[in-house]
């Protein structure tokens, strides 16, 4: 038997929420910097709850597409509000965990390694990828890319084919953790300076240290909104 008639999800009130402010953005011409109305006044327009128009609210700053300035009203952080589905937050919400675990327990002995390994080619990958982060951070960006290269160029100088494999077997997992790591507000910055610190010890070739700031890294890496999330329906 088939289920494609089986009956149909009802749209949560906040998902209509976010479609209304997604197409207010828009229409509207608004950018990044600019400020949305307040939760009053959108409730009232949209003919809601203040509660559902917050809900709305928590999901576009978990997906870091707006900031919410406490007393001082919320702001675009980008020229659009192209949202994904919530049940694909509630999905990576589940599995994200895991894969900081992992992250920390093979990342940090890469580090280890690296200290211990690593030749002047390595280095000067690390380098490079840094200053790759550091010019997409100057563009405005997050640093998606650099950020991968540096964990790319550390992996490559422990020297080790099975963490080296073990790492692109969740290398999907880990780009997912990384883009949502980097969306928070002031990360990118943060992360860069972590990185430096990483690269420092691993240059001085001290593992102890190297380990050590690797795994503060991957525990910032952690702080993320979507594990504070509570995903809420109102349908």
């Amino acid at each position: 038997m088939t289920d494609a008639l089986r009956p149909m999800a009802k749209q949560r009130l906040y998902e209509q929420v976010l479609d209304r402010l997604r197409q207010y953005v828009a229409e509207g011409g608004l950018s990044a910097g600019d400020r949305l109305p307040t939760e009053r006044d959108l409730a009232q327009r949209l003919g809601v709850s203040r509660a559902s128009v917050k809900q709305a609210i928590v999901v576009l700053e978990v997906q870091g597409l707006v900031e919410a300035r406490h007393g001082g009203g919320t702001y675009l952080v980008r020229d659009s509000l192209d949202t994904e589905p919530v049940e694909e937050m509630v999905e990576r919400r589940r599995r994200l965990p895991d894969v900081l675990d992992a992250r920390e327990a093979l990342e940090t002995k890469l580090a280890e390694l690296a200290a211990e390994r690593r030749t002047e080619e390595d280095l000067d990958a690390m380098r490079r990828a840094l200053d790759t982060m550091a010019a997409e951070i100057d563009g405005g960006g997050h640093g998606v890319e650099g950020d991968r290269l540096f964990h790319a160029a550390v992996t490559a100088a422990a020297h080790s084919a099975l963490l080296a494999e073990f790492m692109r077997s969740i290398a999907d997992q880990i780009a997912e953790s990384r883009t949502e790591s980097l969306r928070q507000p002031h990360r990118p910055s943060r992360s860069l300076a972590q990185h430096h610190a990483i690269l420092d010890a691993i240059t001085a070739q001290q593992p102890r240290q190297a380990a050590t700031a690797m795994r503060r890294h991957v525990r910032t890496v952690a702080k993320v909104r979507l594990l504070d999330w509570e995903p809420e329906d109102d349908r």
